[in-house]
């Protein structure tokens, strides 16, 4: 972005004139060129892998229901046999703090791999730009193409590129509300066109926010939108790989003829064909030096091995390295001894222990969870028999996904009677599969035979079918 003022410049006469610019001028569109080559090729690679898991992950079912599935309506969080409920917030705040390490160790050891392979903008940005090669063609056919006026040609390629990524996004707009909708019973709704407004919202909203991001947007998002540019020098080191121009090698860089196979007296390496420019998908020139911009994508190495090759000169001059690297001019063995850095070490380390604790809690977990809330419209009652009596209200929640019966007692004053209300009459509580019950439940002891105020007690709730047992404490309030 070009940045001016409003400044007041003197003329020779004794008026002066304000001359007022723009604080922000429009920037050149960007035609990236195709190019192939082994960072490109894992760059489609990962694109297909991340999409076949989100395009396809929807529809896959696990048991009688969907694999994944975080059930906003029912309050459940389906991921695959695991079961959670609001109150196990904790294990998805581990899941955001391990994805949030592991982008922290990542970047540190490769720089942003994250941006350049798997993070959804720079994804569908060249899901996109595929899209729009394949209809209006090269770059060099884009470029004419746009410089042209309105023809029935242009309007016809223009039109089915835009519809081409209009369903695009509204079917990513769609997957994704299907992981908070069961995306089956979503489509049928589509289909006899009776979705509710909620879902129509948000399958437009992030369908738009996918069409405008990745076919306008682009590489504004990753310059000026993104976050993760800004910060992500906190994490990088003169250890860390990222894309390198050599510019010993390179520089001083010049044109010269094909015909030669030795690098001309006075010239480096670098033939200033500015190909590494054009692949760009945010259009930086790379032998600048690292910029904040640079997703490293490593397109500019494939398109500069290009050259290279054509030239008969060796591979390398733009590729995967480290400052250190580059200034000492070391090999790959000497770059990869200093991945096991310091900072690489804690970071690993620090993953390594949430996941294990992660994974420890998970295994821990009791299969069923119980709330105890005191009900407050009836604080301690006296009752028929001289007895004194609380009130409470237990959540009884089955986090698997068979029937399961549970039998409810408390323990922890002298003579201390229970009674709940079962829906299902006499003998244990039912619960179905994921669901959860509310129950009511009556503690009566003998009035006066514990002194005033608060005495804990426990809620011991018992599973029949797989024998465990969870206790809940709170009190039992006796009046003055």
């Amino acid at each position: 972005m070009n940045e001016s003022t409003t400044t007041t410049l003197p003329l020779t006469s004794s008026k002066h004139e304000e001359v007022v610019v723009s604080l922000y001028a429009s920037q050149a569109k960007i035609y990236p060129r195709s190019v192939s080559g082994v960072f490109s090729r894992w760059r489609w690679i990962m694109i297909f892998l991340t999409q076949l898991f989100f395009y396809g992950m929807p529809w896959i079912e696990w048991g009688q229901r969907q694999a994944l599935l975080f059930d906003l309506e029912s309050k459940r969080f389906y991921i695959y046999g695991l079961v959670l409920y609001p109150q196990d917030l904790i294990y998805l705040t581990g899941l955001l703090i391990i994805s949030a390490l592991s982008l922290f160790l990542f970047t540190a050891v490769a720089g942003r791999l994250w941006c350049g392979y798997t993070c959804p903008q720079s994804v569908y940005t060249e899901m996109f730009l595929w899209i729009e090669s394949k209809i209006e063609g090269d770059r060099a056919a884009r470029i004419k193409l746009d410089s042209k006026g309105l023809t029935a040609e242009k309007a016809m390629k223009k039109g089915l590129k835009h519809l081409t990524w209009v369903v695009l996004s509204l079917w990513t707009g769609f997957t994704f509300v299907g992981y908070f909708t069961p995306i089956r019973e979503l489509a049928h709704e589509f289909i006899a066109l009776n979705v509710g407004p909620w879902e129509t919202f948000w399958v437009c909203f992030y369908g738009f926010a996918t069409y405008g991001n990745a076919g306008f947007m682009r590489e504004q998002v990753c310059k000026y939108m993104c976050p993760y540019a800004r910060f992500q020098s906190a994490m990088f080191d003169e250890d860390t790989l990222i894309v390198t121009y050599d510019e010993g090698r390179g520089e001083p860089r010049g044109k010269r003829s094909r015909k030669l196979e030795d690098i001309p007296v006075g010239l480096g390496s670098c033939v200033d064909c500015s190909l590494c420019v054009q692949v760009c998908p945010t259009g930086i020139d790379i032998r600048k030096g690292l910029q904040y911009e640079c997703i490293g994508c490593g397109a500019c190495a494939d398109v500069c091995d290009q050259v290279m090759d054509k030239l008969g000169y060796p591979r390398g001059l733009v590729k995967y390295s480290t400052q250190n690297g580059i200034t000492n001019n070391w090999t790959h063995k000497q770059i990869l001894k200093r991945v096991f850095r310091p900072r690489v070490l804690v970071y690993s380390a620090i993953l390594l222990s949430v996941t294990i604790g992660l994974l420890v809690s998970l295994s821990l977990r009791d299969s069923f969870r119980v709330d105890v809330v005191r009900d407050r419209g009836v604080m301690a009652r006296l009752v028929e028999g001289g007895l004194l009596e609380n009130v409470y209200r237990l959540q009884i929640m089955n986090a698997t996904e068979t029937t399961q019966h549970y039998d409810i007692s408390a323990e922890g004053l002298p003579g201390l009677k229970i009674d709940y209300d079962n829906e299902a009459g006499k003998g244990p509580l039912v619960i179905d599969p994921t669901e959860s019950l509310w129950v009511t439940v009556r503690l009566d002891i003998a009035d006066g035979s514990v002194d005033y105020g608060s005495h804990p007690v426990w809620f011991k709730i018992h599973s029949i079918d797989n024998g465990e047992t969870v206790k809940e404490k709170s009190v039992f309030l006796v009046p003055r």
